[in-house]
């Protein structure tokens, strides 16, 4: 955060690409999605407080929620910055990003 960078793992991003899709033939779109994501990060106005609430947080549960709503906040800002990407493609990249943070937060509910 303090150095104002982005910073993409492409292998990494393949990887997804290939986990949620089964070949590469969408990886454009799934980068560019995963960047506008990224960018929504940096221009995430609340994201210093969130970071710095995150940081002081006793509760797991509570650590859980801050940090699925930093994420959430990404994705809700990297939407904007692409409306005309394929909703579809758009919507399992975000369904699977999120699905980690909410399940982690329901199985300390539960």
């Amino acid at each position: 955060m303090a150095d104002h960078r982005v910073t993409m793992y492409l292998d990494e991003i393949k990887k997804q690409c290939l986990s949620l899709f089964g070949s590469l033939e969408v990886f454009p779109q799934v980068l560019r999605i995963v960047f506008a994501h990224e960018l929504g990060h940096a221009e995430d106005a609340s994201l210093k407080e969130l970071s710095d609430l995150l940081d002081a947080c006793d509760s797991e549960l509570e650590r859980k929620r801050i940090a699925l709503r930093i994420e959430e906040n990404a994705w809700e800002y990297a939407k904007t910055l692409i409306p005309e990407e394929d909703q579809s493609l758009m919507q399992t990249v975000v369904y699977y990003s999120l699905k980690s943070y909410r399940d982690a937060i329901a199985g300390e509910i539960a």
